[in-house]
């Protein structure tokens, strides 16, 4: 069932990005869906969208938002992240559908709200790819979809995409253990990924290669696991068995890097560095300490899903965005990949996720 947060409090202040974003034009969706005309193309009666003005109280929006179950640190902080964004708008209610990893209960979440007529879906889907359909019927039936992280099949089926940089992150990972491994041609580096099947994790891996073949070097162990504490201990366990020496290793979640770590321990291993992937709390604090392998972590936001809310929030009420010249909201909002060591790790550790 949905539960409905309403918000009582002032609006913040209207940034949309909190992190450098890449923007891309409108394109793809038909004019009728972006613009309010109806079957006969006669423009509707809604004003056009005016930048500025962003924090000022309008018409009430409701907003449905499908999540996957809050099954590791990251996804708990994403669904807090955007129930906390909504509730600081009191022209949003927000209804929550409860998090899922049925793909099939997903699409039954969006299609209770495309028949409630809510004026925007966020939806971070479980499997992209699958959602794709009852996403484009909600799009075609004139609702926004905001669509988080996990990308669906067909640009049609979404109103705005906002993202993490995947190959950001790779790439990030790939250039910090470049750096520090300048003087080593013959560094041996580890890659614990995460679900191979994932586009995400494709696109990370991919990063990681083509950052490290820029330096000479390659990856010569890896391993995947599936973004859970056991699976990253499991696989790490079995990658160190088949390596007995390792100079650097890149994992790709910080939610798993709690059974990396335990893997490494357990192993008696500690001639290599780690380097994290989404910017743990945990992780960040092995950094702090400076006793610990780990020595940086990419971050992967989680705020997608709160960046969702706000820009759900500025679609359904017609207005653009207010640092932007552009008049229409992007299509496509990617959030940066920096990489937290030692010497930033305290700009950081406050917004954490906790794994």
């Amino acid at each position: 069932m949905a539960r409905t947060t309403r918000v009582r409090r002032a609006s913040r202040a209207a940034a949309v990005l909190s992190a450098v974003a890449l923007l891309a034009a409108c394109t793809g969706n038909t004019e009728a869906e972006v613009s309010g005309e109806d079957d006969e193309g006669q423009a509707s009666e809604e004003a056009a969208p005016a930048p500025g003005s962003n924090d000022e109280t309008g018409e009430t929006v409701v907003i449905g938002f499908s999540a996957p179950a809050a099954d590791h640190g990251w996804m708990g902080a994403i669904t807090q992240a955007a129930i906390e964004e909504a509730e600081s708008h009191e022209d949003v209610e927000l209804r929550v559908a409860e998090g899922t990893n049925d793909v099939n209960l997903q699409i039954s979440q969006v299609e209770t709200f495309i028949n409630d007529g809510v004026d925007a879906i966020v939806l971070l889907p479980f499997d992209g790819a699958a959602l794709t359909e009852i996403a484009t019927e909600a799009m075609q039936a004139g609702i926004p979809v905001i669509n988080v992280d996990r990308e669906f099949s067909a640009p049609e089926a979404a109103r705005v995409t906002v993202l993490g940089d995947n190959y950001g992150m790779g790439r990030s990972a790939g250039e910090y253990i470049c750096e520090r491994l300048a003087d080593q041609p013959d560094a041996v580096v580890a890659e614990v990924a995460g679900i191979d099947n994932l586009p995400l994790t494709q696109e990370r891996s991919q990063g990681f290669e083509d950052a490290l073949g820029e330096c000479g070097l390659d990856v010569d162990n890896r391993v995947a696991a599936d973004f859970t504490v056991q699976g990253g201990e499991s696989a790490t366990s079995n990658l160190l068995q088949a390596a007995p020496e390792i100079d650097a290793m890149w994992n790709h979640d910080d939610d798993q890097g709690v059974g990396v770590l335990a893997a490494i321990e357990n192993a008696g291993r500690d001639e290599f560095f780690v380097v994290g992937g989404a910017g743990s709390a945990n992780m960040m604090r092995e950094i702090q300490s400076g006793d610990s392998v780990v020595e940086a972590t990419v971050i992967y936001p989680s705020t997608q899903a709160a960046d969702g809310i706000r820009l759900a929030r500025l679609v359904a009420q017609g207005k653009g965005m207010g640092d932007l010249v552009e008049i229409e909201v992007p299509r496509l909002v990617q959030l940066y990949a920096p990489v937290v060591t030692a010497d930033n790790v305290d700009e950081y550790l406050d917004t954490a996720f906790e794994s």
